[in-house]
């Protein structure tokens, strides 16, 4: 019996074995650093989000005053015993006034739609985020789980760079550098100040009412949000050398660092649920489907429901598939063709979810938290096709661009706090 030599191993691959581990570690730090990482997955999260959060509102308009407002059966005397315990954040503490619920409605409205096309991310990210917990933390016990996702996804959006791609932000910038390669002068920002001008007031208030706001933390997060988009307007405009380069990289290392947690969260969403799927007899036996197909309060289309809910073999796959699907997702991740196969899945379950059991706007924020695996040549693909049907919906003749120009070794690297 022979055996077959061993591969020799590649230049390369024996170089980088003996490559020291502090040459590693700056590589890796410079890859968090130097620019940041998933730009497209980002940005759907942000349209996934604020467009779950604008169709609540929108939905649920003519019934505010009963889930958030000063008519619901959840008093502003209970909410505020409630969150002199829980420490949790809203501004409808300041007033049980019902001109100011429907201000602070109507500007998470305003945000919602905002943060969705991308104007003014940075700003807008934290007016959307304090809508958001002011809401939500108004009326705790109104949700059907997807709200818990919003809540945590909502302070994320504030630390991420979600408006690289697919945003007016992004128009914006690539307007600005078009004029600048033209050798035209830099407009002179006047939105950008007078907006987080604006949000200087509001800070200043949320500090005075902070004893019936909830926690000490959130004001102290809002100062420092405004306070360094303040040192970031300046650096710009006064130091565009190594100060900005510093504030370049400890912003990617922000978002990086929060799409990794975005990630852990989600996988852990999957996998607690899942486990404790596996404990419960009811899943076991490949039985649970059947008790909320059965229930009319679930029961939106109850046709389809009791068509669904009469085949046994049908409810015991789909009972004993999401069990499966929620249990193998956080170890597909390791291979990228099962990992989209099973993302596909589960997208597929929470639309099923929406129509099958009336819970849409639960469906449409997990199907966002998952769209941050979604792989990157297919979002591009997807934004090409939008554009091109947009062109020929509005007739407009596309511009042809050259493609980008590899970089040669007389340009500068990217920006990053190593090599």
């Amino acid at each position: 019996m022979s055996i077959s030599p061993a591969t020799p191993a590649s230049p390369a691959t024996r170089a980088r074995a003996r490559e020291p581990f502090d040459r590693k570690l700056a590589r890796g730090v410079q890859a968090v650093t130097s620019r940041s990482l998933a730009p497209y997955q980002s940005a759907i999260v942000r349209i996934g989000f604020s467009l779950t959060w604008l169709i609540f509102l929108l939905r649920e308009l003519p019934h505010r005053h009963l889930l958030y407002g000063p008519d619901g059966p959840w008093s502003w005397e209970l909410a505020q015993r409630l969150i002199a315990d829980n420490k949790a954040f809203t501004v409808l503490m300041w007033s049980d006034g019902r001109l100011w619920f429907e201000l602070v409605y109507g500007l998470a409205v305003l945000s919602a739609a905002l943060l969705l096309v991308g104007w003014r991310t940075r700003a807008v990210s934290v007016v959307f985020m304090v809508g958001v917990l002011s809401l939500l933390n108004r009326s705790v016990f109104v949700g059907d789980g997807g709200d818990n996702v919003l809540h945590l996804v909502a302070i994320y959006l504030v630390f991420t760079r979600c408006g690289q791609v697919w945003s007016l932000d992004a128009r914006r910038a690539a307007r600005e550098a078009r004029a600048a390669r033209a050798g035209e002068p830099p407009r002179r920002d006047v939105v950008g100040p007078l907006l987080w001008t604006v949000l200087g007031g509001f800070l200043l208030a949320a500090t005075w009412f902070s004893d019936v706001s909830g926690e000490w933390w959130m004001p102290v997060l809002l100062w420092v949000l405004w306070l360094g988009n303040g040192l970031w307007w300046l650096v710009c405009r006064l130091a565009p050398g190594e100060p900005r380069t510093l504030l370049d990289a400890l912003a990617n290392l922000a978002h990086n660092a929060v799409l990794v947690v975005l990630m852990a969260e989600v996988c852990m969403i999957y996998s607690t649920a899942g486990w404790y799927k596996i404990q419960g007899s009811r899943w076991q036996e490949g039985t649970a489907l059947f008790y909320p197909l059965h229930l009319d309060y679930f029961s939106p289309w109850p046709a389809l429901s009791g068509l669904l809910g009469a085949s046994g073999v049908m409810v015991m796959l789909l009972s004993y598939g999401t069990v499966i699907v929620q249990v193998a997702f956080p170890f597909t991740l390791f291979n990228r063709k099962v990992k989209n196969v099973l993302l596909v899945v589960m997208m597929a379950e929470h639309a099923g979810i929406a129509v099958l059991l009336g819970l849409p706007v639960f469906s449409l924020a997990m199907i966002s938290a998952d769209a941050v695996f979604l792989p990157t040549a297919f979002l591009v693909w997807v934004g090409a096709r939008v554009v091109r049907g947009r062109d020929r919906l509005l007739k407009r003749t596309p511009v042809e661009t050259l493609p980008e120009q590899r970089r040669t070794s007389e340009e500068p690297g990217p920006r990053t706090l190593v090599g």
